[in-house]
């Protein structure tokens, strides 16, 4: 793990240049301590804002008693590096011209080298800003480092209006689907490979479910001006226990990113009717979020950036603000298709131009 003072961290300096320092300050979900160490050390050189500490969540924010309050939020860990040979999506960053490789250049340390520089760049901004800067966001939601907050510190995240610095490519994504993941099960006999008519195949029985689901159509539905693709999916299949024997079972994990119109229980009203006859069991599920784009302030945002909206497909924390009744937005640098991958890369003046947005919107 590369290891480098806190004091390092000049949040003066170039953002693209600050986005590589950051992805060098190696931040694997776990491991998020040091580079939480190095922003909390350089928010407090900054002496305007009220900063603290939980974990390895940082917050600070502002006091200045404006009509508005805004939420600028980015989580610091990452997905773990790439293990393929000459892999450039890795740690530390390196640059070819004017793009920049590492973990975490879209996926978001981009968008934290944003926050940071805002926080340096606008003693005085327009609106009262608080900055979030939290953990574990790549794993379980039950460890999320936002979750916490909202938990611990619900003043915290008390605001008119959020914007989450995921990678957008510099548009305004309003919203986001929703998650849901089950478990499809068949159960069969075993029996010995050699007596295959003794038993019965439950892999051969699964087939039905895979069928299924390569002839979903997944629908397109329009939600407050924007239209969500959903998609349903088989992500993962086990059963069997030896080359001899017949499986007695088997269980097929589904992925379902449904729509903000419907709730997760909706969601799984839906696979259950799709997949009837089979034993269906929901493990995990997140609701989605509407655009909200009807807020005076979401639509303030949007008009500032000066670029048509778009929905989010994929889920991310703007839902749990939008539980929070705070209206959000996903707006930040870089390609969100290059995240976690093995040449993640942003070009410099994409972080660069978010930055400028978020400034003009703020001064």
């Amino acid at each position: 793990m590369i290891q480098t003072p806190a004091t390092e961290l000049d949040l003066s300096t170039d953002v693209a240049l600050l986005t590589a320092r950051l992805i060098d300050l190696e931040s694997v979900s776990g491991g998020e301590a040091g580079i939480a160490d190095a922003v909390e050390e350089a928010l407090r050189r900054l002496g305007h804002l009220e900063v603290v500490r939980d974990g390895d969540c940082v917050m600070a924010r502002t006091r200045l008693g404006r009509a508005e309050r805004v939420i600028l939020a980015g989580h610091l860990d990452t997905v773990p590096l790439p293990t393929a040979p000459g892999s450039r999506g890795t740690v530390p960053s390196s640059w070819e011209g004017e793009v920049l490789y590492g973990r975490g250049a879209t996926d978001m340390k981009g968008g934290v080298a944003v926050q940071l520089a805002l926080a340096a760049a606008l003693p005085e901004p327009s609106r009262d800003i608080t900055f979030i800067f939290y953990d574990h966001e790549e794993v379980e939601a039950s460890l999320s480092g936002l979750g916490r907050v909202a938990a611990s510190y619900p003043e915290w995240l008390a605001a008119d209006f959020a914007v989450l610095l995921e990678p957008t490519d510099g548009t305004v994504e309003g919203g986001c689907n929703g998650t849901a993941r089950f478990e499809v099960s068949v159960a069969g006999r075993a029996s010995h490979s050699a007596r295959a008519w003794m038993g019965v195949n439950a892999i051969h029985g699964a087939a039905e479910i895979l069928v299924r689901l390569r002839d979903h159509e997944p629908a397109t539905v329009h939600v407050d001006g924007l239209d969500y693709r959903e998609s349903l999916n088989a992500v993962k299949i086990s059963g069997g226990t030896a080359g001899n024997v017949i499986p007695d079972g088997t269980v097929i994990e589904v992925n379902y990113r449904f729509a903000p119109d419907k709730s997760p229980e909706q969601a799984e009203e839906y696979v259950r009717a799709l997949l009837e006859g089979f034993t269906v069991e929901r493990t995990d599920a997140a609701a989605g979020a509407r655009p909200g784009l009807q807020h005076l302030a979401a639509a303030a945002f949007v008009a500032a950036v000066g670029a048509d909206p778009k929905p989010k497909y994929g889920w991310t924390d703007v839902a749990r603000f939008s539980a929070l009744g705070v209206p959000a937005v996903n707006f930040g640098p870089g390609d969100a298709l290059l995240a976690h991958t093995d040449d993640e890369h942003v070009h410099a003046d994409a972080v660069r131009a978010c930055l400028r947005s978020l400034v003009a919107w703020l001064s």
